[in-house]
């Protein structure tokens, strides 16, 4: 019984159960990060690519 109440005092590896979950929090938002400005790139990459497929080029006479 002593050795289930040191046990449950124990507080030896608690830090890295809390660097672990912090780490694994900061992986995670950077993935949304990055997802999120992908999206944001490819939808102005679309919209850019369509200006230009509209865009009309006049010539200019240089006489």
């Amino acid at each position: 019984m002593l050795r289930l109440k040191k046990f449950a005092r124990d507080s030896d590896g608690a830090v890295t159960v809390d660097w672990v979950v912090m780490t694994a929090t900061v992986v995670g938002l950077g993935i949304g990060v990055v997802a999120t400005l992908l999206s944001a790139n490819n939808t102005l990459g679309n919209r850019v690519a369509d200006s230009m497929k509209n865009a009309e080029v006049k010539s200019i006479n240089l006489d």
